[in-house]
């Protein structure tokens, strides 16, 4: 009965994850129609941040306290994980489609293995290096001019904002940080947060908020994705990392964009092109090559892998 009980709890954390992490995209096309996108994500994560801090920060003694060194760690991470990783979505759903931009984000893992091999000497089973190839292909083709919205600076952005995301969760590997994750992720969220409000100031975004302006709609957006995105599914992804398979919790890289699409075909009647068929499900099928593939053996002095990074933190 209780290991029944554990399955339960277990799959119920991995839809929320599943479902709500999949519409934080249909959360972010909504709330950056009438809030700046650099405004709408230093208010996201500021708020996610403080919440998070506060409540986490209370369930430890005080000398597992955040150090200056940790603090430093945590915007060193936020920069290209949440200032370039996050923040560029909602810069790029304001012309691209959520469904094409779910299917490019999707590729952060392709980008994980990748450096981990060039810069950590991990080594790759055959079947990661044909999930590599294959999956880059599809990115290629999410991209390429006649894909879904054209090429598109955004649509390249988001492929460099993959990037940054994958640089950022390698880092974060070996960064000094509290023992409890959630404290981690709460310093991350606030530094990023102060981060894009910098963005905000020098791109001339803080300007341009006027709240009497801003829409139901986006006010609505941007608590879904406070409240559901940043705080529920987040706090539910930390649980499963330990208490469920790594490669199960991984399982979210590629349920994800089949969340997003099917939102951006039915709530918001965007265009489901072959080239986002064919492009996403060969992203999607890579993905999952490489999340479920068996971890080669790496030498003792390598660092420790990571789970599939958080992206919809």
């Amino acid at each position: 009965m209780a290991r029944q009980q554990v399955s339960s709890r277990v799959w119920l954390a991995l839809a929320i994850v599943y479902v709500v992490w999949g519409s934080t995209y249909l959360g972010i096309d909504l709330a950056v129609r009438t809030i700046p996108p650099f405004v709408m994500a230093a208010v996201r994560f500021l708020i996610a941040g403080g919440l998070l801090y506060a409540w986490a920060i209370r369930r430890g003694d005080r000398a597992d306290r955040p150090t200056p060194r940790q603090w430093l760690a945590a915007f060193l991470i936020a920069a290209p994980m949440l200032a370039v990783g996050n923040a560029a979505v909602g810069w790029a759903e304001q012309t691209l489609d959520t469904g094409t931009a779910s299917l490019i984000i999707a590729s952060v893992p392709l980008w994980m293995a990748l450096l981990d091999r060039l810069f950590y000497g991990q080594r790759l089973a055959r079947v990661v290096v044909s999930g590599l190839i294959v999956g880059f292909a599809g990115v290629g083709l999410l991209v390429a001019p006649g894909g879904s919205g054209g090429f598109s600076r955004a649509a390249v952005v988001l492929v460099f904002s993959s990037l940054a995301w994958a640089i950022g969760s390698l880092y974060s590997r070996q960064a000094p940080q509290p023992s409890r994750p959630l404290v981690a992720a709460a310093m991350q969220m606030l530094a990023g947060g102060l981060i894009l409000t910098v963005v905000s100031g020098v791109s001339g975004e803080l300007g341009d908020v006027h709240p009497g302006r801003v829409s139901l709609e986006s006010w609505l957006g941007l608590a879904y994705l406070v409240a559901a995105g940043s705080l529920l599914a987040f706090t539910a992804y930390m649980w499963l990392l330990r208490n469920a398979p790594t490669a199960l919790v991984g399982t979210y890289a590629y349920v994800n964009p089949f969340v997003a699409v099917l939102l951006g075909t039915v709530v918001l009647g965007e265009p489901l092109g072959w080239r986002t068929l064919v492009g996403g499900g060969i992203v999607l099928a890579a993905v999952a090559l490489i999340v479920r593939a068996p971890k080669a053996h790496a030498p003792a002095l390598e660092p420790r892998p990571a789970a599939v990074p958080a992206r919809g933190s």
